[in-house]
């Protein structure tokens, strides 16, 4: 089972995650590989603001080992400004043509808004989604942050158009959707964004939507959940998205330790040593270290 678990976070070239993930002082061009030392996984968010080129992908690749997976956000004209639809799907694919050459691209991510509703205009759009990029041999993975789309109906014209189902952990808030465990392909996907509902339709940063710790509770109830579902599919991709100064980090490894996953072996030189002290002392310093940079975000 824990050999189809892949644990990471959304993400990871944020600057407040420099002095408390990373060393201070670190490049963002190094940070990758620093991740790679615990990971062997990333969700790449960045592609959702701009459709990527090759070269972005060529130059990740060398900062990982062969055995890294990728997954990456879909443009924003894919998913939000659904209009432009057209205009990013051939360019989309010539960006992501590095990955898919390595076999190192895991899956794709559609995160759709809360605007998005359930009904005839929305499926309409799955199916186009799923005729755009279901013949590149990838995983597409859907997440809707609208409750109206959990529904049994819905899954079943997802596992039709072999879409696979995003499960999330939100805001206990009116609208959004609340914890589920469903699969709709043989990959099982879970995001954690937080619970802060204080800051999430209004924030100082939106950064500081996603400002949240999960307990060892919180975390336990969704492991339980995973452990469920992770002998029935192919592959489970559980990513962090609570990233505000490095949370997501946190939590991530602590899910890494839960499920008894190995720690990624770099090969020498990529990176320097990142952390000296076992996993445990390490969680306790990271969390010290964001502590301390909250107190001087006050």
């Amino acid at each position: 089972m824990a050999a189809t678990i892949h644990v990471g976070t959304s993400g990871y070239s944020f600057k407040n995650w420099i002095g408390t993930v990373y060393p201070k002082g670190t490049a963002s061009g190094d940070m990758l590989p620093y991740y790679a030392r615990f990971f062997d996984t990333v969700e790449v968010n960045s592609t959702y603001y701009r459709v990527p080129s090759p070269y972005l992908f060529e130059n990740m690749l060398k900062k990982v080992p062969t055995d890294f997976t990728f997954v990456v956000k879909l443009p924003k004209e894919m998913t939000h400004e659904r209009g432009k639809f057209d205009n990013v799907v051939a360019p989309f694919r010539e960006g992501i043509a590095p990955l898919l050459g390595t076999g190192q691209l895991g899956g794709l991510l559609a995160q759709f808004p809360y605007s998005f509703k359930a009904g005839p205009e929305g499926l309409e759009h799955l199916r186009r989604l799923a005729k755009a990029v279901g013949g590149w041999g990838i995983p597409v993975n859907v997440e809707f942050r609208h409750a109206g789309w959990y529904d049994e109906a819905v899954y079943a014209a997802l596992a039709d158009l072999s879409l696979g189902f995003v499960n999330v952990d939100l805001p206990p808030l009116s609208g959004l959707p609340g914890a589920s465990n469903v699969t709709t392909s043989d990959v099982a996907y879970y995001r954690f964004h937080g619970r802060n509902a204080k800051l999430w339709w209004r924030h100082p940063t939106p950064s500081h939507r996603y400002d949240y710790l999960y307990n060892d509770e919180e975390l336990e109830r969704w492991a339980q959940r995973i452990e469920e579902t992770a002998g029935s599919v192919k592959t489970t991709y559980i990513f962090h998205n609570n990233c505000h100064l490095g949370q997501s980090v946190v939590n991530a490894l602590q899910l890494h330790q839960r499920f008894n996953l190995e720690t990624p072996t770099l090969p020498p030189g990529l990176a320097p040593e990142l952390f000296t002290l076992g996993i445990d002392e390490e969680i306790a310093a990271l969390k010290t270290r964001i502590e301390q940079a909250r107190a001087a975000e006050r």
